[in-house]
């Protein structure tokens, strides 16, 4: 089997790379559940949460954050 290097995906056009990485994607989310995370990752995840039971009000509705990025554009 040929080794694929990540120059050689330069070939392909803007939609045909974009189409390999969501193909890459969808095979790594098969496999999600083998990914150890790391304590650090623990923590972090940990600290989120925490502070998001502690105040659930904060932060921003998805559909708020997607117009603030579309209107930087």
């Amino acid at each position: 089997m040929k080794k694929i290097m990540a120059t050689d995906t330069l070939d392909l056009s803007i939609p045909e790379r974009i189409q390999l990485v969501e193909d890459i994607w969808d095979t790594i989310t098969l496999e999600a559940d083998s990914i150890e995370l790391t304590k650090d990752d623990k923590r972090i995840i940990d600290e989120r949460l925490d502070a998001y039971h502690r105040n659930p009000d904060i932060g921003s509705p998805w559909e708020d954050v997607l117009k603030r990025i579309m209107n930087t554009k």
